[in-house]
This record gives C-alpha cells, structure tokens and sequence, in this order.
C-alpha cells in the first residue's frame, strides 16, 4: 500500500521525462484534402534535405505508415507530392545556482542568515531538431499543407531510440492531417 502512495510522482516523472513534440501546421483553406488518396514522395524535395540518407530512409518509412493508415495509397500517379526538410540546433542551457554561506548584512558572516551551499554552474546541452512535411498537389504543384514538428533529438549510437524517436515525431505530425482529423 506504501508503493502505491509514490505511484503519482512516478508517473509525473515519466510523463515530464519525455520530452514532447511540438507540431505547428499550416494549410489552404481553400482546398479540398478529401480528394487526395494517393502520393509519392517528391524527390528532388527530399534530397535537399541535410540529413544522412539512413535518416531519410527512416523518416520516408515513417510517413509511409502514417499516411497507409489514414487510407491513403503510394502511387506512380500521385494526387500528392510528399517532401521533407529538416533543421537541426544545438541548445545550451546555463543553470546558475548562486547560493552562498551567510554574508548577512552587508559585512562579515552572520549565523541567523543560511543560504545554502554554492552548488555553481550547471550546462546541459542537447540537439533540438525541426522536421518539415510538405504536402503538394502534384497538379498544380503547390504546397497545400504542411506540418513541422520539433523535439529533442537521439543522438547517441542507440539506433532502435532514435528510428522510435523519428516515428513519434512523424506521427505527432501527420496527426494533424488533414485539416479538421483532431475534431473528428
């Protein structure tokens, strides 16, 4: 029963150690997604993008489950074009704990003032990259939806981590096609 009484703060910690996905969208609302059923993936688009060519790989396979799910069928005669491109930044973060002994009043050290150790300086640093989907019509070939997702990226030699980490963020993105599938 004791165990029990941690169970909150377990989860809370494994909720708040993922690290989440923020996805942002933008479409024209003037377009009809119901009458895309087909795709294929818009190659020059793809080779632009400045990753390694496993990673394209690993991210084309992703958006190929994705949209299978959602019904659609790849095809040599697409009524959609799918590109990607991709951002990649390395972010700092300088954690200062200033805490001191005493000090009080402005001179000498004073026993009814605690501050605390000085713990110092503290830098994390991580990778944060940003995926682009490109939706494109492939008869007018403009860009009719596109979904850009950024999260904290696996970096380290662990390949299941970071193919699993490429498909939730696929996945977190292509969560918001078409227009309106949240409200349904």
């Amino acid at each position: 029963m004791k165990a029990l009484r941690f169970l909150p703060l377990v989860l809370l910690l494994a909720i708040v150690s993922c690290s989440p996905v923020r996805v942002a969208t933008d479409y024209d609302r003037e377009v009809n997604f119901d009458l895309y059923q087909t795709y294929a993936f818009y190659k020059p688009g793809i080779d632009k993008a400045a990753i390694s060519d496993l990673d394209k790989r690993r991210i084309l396979r992703a958006i190929d489950a994705e949209l299978a799910a959602k019904g659609m069928n790849k095809s040599e005669t697409p009524n959609l074009l799918v590109s990607i491109f991709t951002k990649e930044k390395e972010r700092v973060n300088v954690y200062q704990n200033n805490f001191g002994w005493g000090g009080g009043w402005g001179f000498g050290w004073n026993p009814w003032w605690w501050g605390g150790a000085n713990w110092g300086t503290s830098v994390s640093q991580r990778t944060e990259g940003s995926l682009f989907i490109d939706l494109i019509d492939a008869k007018t070939n403009q860009l009719v939806w596109q979904g850009i997702g950024t999260a904290n990226l696996i970096t380290s030699g662990n390949i299941d981590k970071k193919e699993q980490r490429i498909k939730e963020i696929v996945q977190e993105i292509l969560m918001k096609f078409p227009p309106g599938a949240m409200e349904k």
